[in-house]
């Protein structure tokens, strides 16, 4: 029986992973009180004497939870963006490579991936990994989001009574081009110029689409988009992360096919002279606590897809 604390329960985050682990039989959830949830003593405790802790702060709180700790065997899980590029903590992607996974499975330092990062570094980091792309290459990526990734303020505000009318159409964000994501999207991938980013959210709860467009001729020389679906079918194979062929709606993407997933499913579209990469999967999923809870397995030596919705 492993002992599991999840500092942060109280936010979107926590609570889906607080529902994924609620009943397993393998688990011992620790608990706080309202009140000691707030005190770092009381923190400090439940970190130490559990066997794994999950993260779910923002930055700043994330990184005292780690000073918190001094108990060398417990498995920090970090969800925020604080520990995602850092020395020494394994990227929480385990779909990417054998040495990913192994990493996560060994290590007791575990950042999961942003949600808008995990489709970039998914569609992305195979094309570089088998030379079907440079890594020079200059990209565009395009995220289309439910609000529910904003967190409880964003949460409430689209689900107001007196919500204000501009929330009923799409909105375009971090138009600045200094998105948090934007340091692991250019890390992780293996590329070496951070990405034209265009995150959007929309009045919907749950879901993700990632798009990644490219020209046929920024492919290297003699790479098609046959090359890139081979690189997919091969690499995403299995019952988290899935190439698939054909994964339109009569013509249509929409960012809510996975909505309460923990899943991801990986689509090429367009011809041989323009390309569409495309993810799909719940901001809340694999964008999220999906991800967490399937660290959390890989760490413990559990089954990988555990209490996961697939």
């Amino acid at each position: 029986m492993k002992k599991i604390f999840i500092d942060g329960k109280a936010g979107t985050t926590g609570l889906r992973i607080y529902d994924r682990l609620a009943n397993r039989d393998d688990i011992e959830l620790i608990s706080l009180s309202e009140e000691e949830r707030k005190l770092p003593e009381a923190r400090k405790r439940a970190i130490n004497s559990a066997d794994a802790a999950f993260l779910c702060l923002p930055d700043d709180a994330a990184r005292e939870a780690v000073s918190f700790v001094e108990n060398p065997n417990v498995v920090i899980i970090d969800t925020s963006t604080a520990h995602r590029t850092e020395s020494g903590w394994a990227y929480g992607f385990p779909e990417l490579s054998a040495d990913f996974e192994k990493k996560i499975k060994k290590s007791n330092r575990i950042a999961v991936p942003g949600c808008h990062a995990s489709g970039f570094i998914a569609l992305v980091y195979p094309l570089v990994e088998s030379g079907i792309i440079s890594p020079d290459t200059l990209l565009v990526c395009h995220s289309i989001t439910g609000y529910s990734g904003g967190g409880k303020k964003m949460i409430a505000q689209y689900e107001g009574e007196d919500r204000d009318f501009l929330l009923g159409a799409p909105r375009q964000y971090g138009i600045t081009q200094k998105h948090k994501h934007l340091k692991e999207m250019k890390a992780v991938s293996g590329i070496n110029n951070e990405p034209v980013f265009c995150p959007i959210v929309a009045d919907f709860y749950s879901g993700m689409e990632v798009t990644v467009p490219l020209f046929a001729k920024n492919l290297n020389k003699g790479k098609s988009i046959d090359d890139i679906k081979k690189a997919y079918s091969t690499k995403y194979n299995g019952n988290i992360v899935s190439f698939s062929e054909a994964s339109d709606e009569d013509g249509f993407m929409s960012a809510a096919k996975l909505t309460g997933k923990d899943s991801m499913e990986i689509s090429v579209c367009g011809n041989e002279d323009r390309i569409l990469l495309i993810a799909r999967y719940d901001n809340l999923g694999k964008g999220a606590s999906g991800a967490a809870v399937e660290c959390l397995n890989i760490a413990i030596g559990a089954e990988k897809t555990k209490c996961l919705e697939l």
